[in-house]
């Protein structure tokens, strides 16, 4: 298990864009990644999204599945590599929304290496809450030395 301290030193998400709580577990000989975000009533989009009916974003949901992607990603390298690499975002294929998120779900996140050619990284991943699955998404990811 790791926590967000493990997290603030591999990503450079911070408030209000970091949505990945904690990483439950991650396979080095896989790489495949479990995660957790605690969805709260305190997170800014719920004034909008929407004031009699707060449900997360999808882009919100895919982001975290993004996040611990990129979690896996850095994990799979020496720790010293972490400091000089940073992983980019650069897509998110059949994304599927199945059942909203609401405040008070835990969203369990899944993701699992499908591809890995030099820099790039492509995952299968999920998003399930109360065993239900309310996100799904292939999404894709460069590294790059910064």
């Amino acid at each position: 298990m790791y926590d967000i301290n493990t997290i603030f030193n591999s990503i450079p998400h911070r408030y209000p864009f970091l949505l990945l709580d904690r990483i439950l577990d991650h396979d080095p000989a896989t790489n495949v990644a479990t995660g957790i975000k605690c969805v709260t009533m305190n997170e800014q989009h719920f004034v909008g999204h929407f004031p009699n009916d707060p449900v997360m974003p999808g882009v919100l949901i895919i982001e975290s599945l993004a996040q611990l992607a990129t979690m896996s990603v850095f994990l799979s390298l020496e720790e010293d590599a972490r400091r000089h690499k940073s992983v980019y975002l650069v897509g998110i294929d059949k994304a599927k929304f199945r059942k909203p998120v609401i405040p008070g779900d835990v969203l369990y996140l899944h993701a699992t290496p499908i591809r890995r050619r030099n820099v790039l990284s492509v995952f299968k991943c999920h998003a399930t809450t109360d065993g239900d699955v309310a996100c799904e998404a292939e999404i894709s990811a460069v590294m790059r030395d910064i």
